[in-house]
């Protein structure tokens, strides 16, 4: 293919930064086996730091951001994957150190492809993307760990965002009984059509002081948010809970103490999505084809724009002020 196609570029020449949409060709793209032509691509708060020139992701320039797309394979040098498969790419170096799904078209190692499942549309799939795995992968680890619906309350936090909405809705789905938290006084609703029982702001789950130990009050939790939060969740986990946290948007430091583990037996699960095994990988993305899909996927959580409309999302996701998932259309 020699015609140029359209992709999100970023890039820096000394001082002097550029964003914008320009045209490329596929001798522009990194090393790869499977060539995609990419379909849609969603919008992570990571991406919106690629957006900048002080986010520390970019690790060279130009660069095309997108830490996750889905697509349909045009060329395969692999043998695992034939022109005309729908596949699925999140995590590994993608949108960070190789070129992401900002692209019309895009070009990856074998390795990092996830077939897409059975029961998910190329839209759904980036509906979720790398804030639903983190979600399903959360859930995961907490349910490994013993928790079941019957246990009592679980709490997410940070539950507007890409993490957290997906994590509220498929616990519901789950028949968990889902407690939101929010700083977002005017989302209330938009979380309890997730499926959260009950929506709490940030202030009721941290207090002026954080106690060693306070009132036991959840079962598990869900954190993407870290910081005091985390300190504050782990003082109320009921004995033998757990939290799994895959964020830091309230902080790298977390100001606890050894009680809560000691005696109370509660354990912090760290979550990772970006290199987490391809078993594993396979195995939750399957997952969230069936038992953790909720039925309003498309008509609560995702927003769907076209990639010229791009900017204004990436500026909103870091400006605090994007909800749900927004969904690049390419």
């Amino acid at each position: 293919m020699e015609k140029g196609f359209r992709a999100f570029i970023v890039n820096k020449e000394g001082e002097e930064f550029s964003a914008g949409i320009k045209e490329v060709h596929l001798n522009d793209l990194p090393e790869g086996e499977v060539t995609i032509r990419v379909a849609y691509s969603s919008v992570n708060y990571k991406d919106g730091l690629a957006s900048i020139p002080n986010g520390k992701i970019v690790r060279s320039y130009p660069f095309i951001p997108g830490i996750d797309l889905a697509g349909t394979v045009v060329n395969s040098k692999d043998s695992r994957y034939h022109e005309g498969d729908e596949v699925i790419v999140t995590s590994y170096e993608l949108g960070v150190s190789h070129f992401g799904g900002f692209s019309e078209y895009a070009r990856v190692p074998a390795d990092w492809i996830v077939p897409l499942p059975e029961g998910l549309t190329l839209k759904e799939a980036m509906i979720y993307g790398t804030a639903g795995f983190t979600a399903a992968l959360s859930i995961d680890r907490l349910e490994k760990n013993g928790l079941r619906p019957d246990l009592g309350d679980v709490l997410v936090t940070g539950a507007t965002g890409g993490v957290g909405s997906m994590a509220v809705a498929m616990l519901a789905n789950k028949g968990y009984n889902v407690v939101a938290s929010t700083g977002k006084e005017s989302e209330h609703s938009f979380l309890r059509d997730l499926g959260a029982k009950e929506v709490l702001s940030r202030e009721e789950i941290v207090g002026d002081k954080i106690p060693a130990l306070g009132k036991q009050r959840w079962a598990a939790a869900v954190d993407p948010v870290g910081g005091k939060t985390l300190a504050a969740i782990a003082s109320q986990l009921n004995y033998q809970g757990a939290v799994a946290v895959s964020g830091l948007t309230g902080g790298g430091e977390v100001p606890t103490t050894v009680y809560p583990y000691i005696l109370r037996g509660v354990s912090i699960l760290g979550v990772d999505s970006v290199y987490c095994p391809m078993e594993t990988r396979k195995e939750l993305w399957n997952r969230m084809a069936t038992d953790l899909k909720p039925d309003y996927l498309l008509n609560t959580i995702g927003h769907e724009i076209t990639l010229d409309e791009l900017p204004k999302a990436l500026s909103s996701i870091l400006e605090g002020k994007s909800k749900g998932r927004v969904v690049v259309k390419l």
